[in-house]
């Protein structure tokens, strides 16, 4: 699986880190991905400190990563703006 431009394949997920201008950003930004994951009920992986909001995305069934992971992480991209 070739991981999407921007994210790197570690281990058996794909893994990105953004940052924000500040919490609210991040916070925001957050709400943005948690309504998309509910949407196509694929949830993400992160942890968020402060401004900065880290992802880790696979798909536990099969333990590794899949083109809904690959998925996810181009709507992630497009929801950072």
């Amino acid at each position: 699986m070739t991981a999407p431009d921007g994210w790197e394949l570690r281990g058996n997920a794909l893994v990105k880190s953004f940052r924000f201008p500040d919490f609210s950003a991040a916070f925001a930004f957050l709400t943005r991905v948690a309504l998309h994951a509910e949407k196509v009920d694929h949830h993400p992986e992160f942890t968020s400190i402060w401004n900065r909001v880290d992802f880790r995305l696979t798909t536990h069934d099969v333990g590794g990563v899949t083109a809904r992971d690959v998925e996810l992480a181009r709507a992630i991209d497009s929801l950072a703006g």
